[in-house]
């Protein structure tokens, strides 16, 4: 009898404390699309990305050329010269994939520019969200877009409004509406 009012008790107080816990959810990708910071930085990325794609097809096209040019005097070539020009290409087609890497490989260039532009943006908006939290008395805020899974959420629990107008970009009257 006394492990059955251990376990009662235990429950109630557990109930108790799950029932005063508040949380909402937010669409981080909403936000971020309305953020002018975030456009910017995107286009910056992009052009980043851009730049360094041409650099890295030219030094292939260069290396297909020299591959071409190659095959074509092969048989004209003394077996030093044959081998010294395909050190050289295998030399080049090794620094091109290691500025490929460089570029576009795990926390290379991109990853890190992605990093230093988006950083302050993301400052930005998990600011606005702390000061909804808070004003909304919120424990928990989850992101609907980030990787974790909602099936389904009910859109009075949906701050993604509230944010936006913290951030100066829209207007809570529709989270508001969907409360009534």
């Amino acid at each position: 009898m006394k492990k059955f009012s251990i376990f009662i008790f235990s429950f109630l107080c557990l109930t108790f404390l799950a029932k005063g816990q508040k949380f909402g959810y937010i669409d981080s990708d909403v936000i971020l699309k309305q953020l002018p910071e975030y456009k910017k930085a995107e286009k910056e990325l992009e052009e980043s990305s851009a730049k360094w794609q041409q650099e890295i097809e030219g030094m292939k096209k260069r290396i297909e050329a020299l591959q071409t040019s190659f095959a074509a005097e092969e048989v004209l070539l003394s077996e030093e010269m044959r081998k010294e020009r395909l050190d050289s290409i295998a030399e080049k087609e090794k620094a091109y994939r290691a500025y490929q890497k460089k570029i576009f490989g795990f926390e290379g260039l991109v990853f890190l520019k992605r990093q230093e532009l988006m950083k302050p943006v993301q400052e930005k908006v998990y600011k606005a969200v702390e000061k909804v939290a808070k004003e909304k008395q919120l424990q928990v805020i989850f992101d609907r877009s980030a990787d974790l899974v909602m099936i389904y959420a009910t859109p009075v629990h949906n701050y993604t409004d509230y944010v936006l107008e913290e951030l100066g970009l829209g207007d809570a009257k529709d989270v508001i509406d969907n409360k009534k």
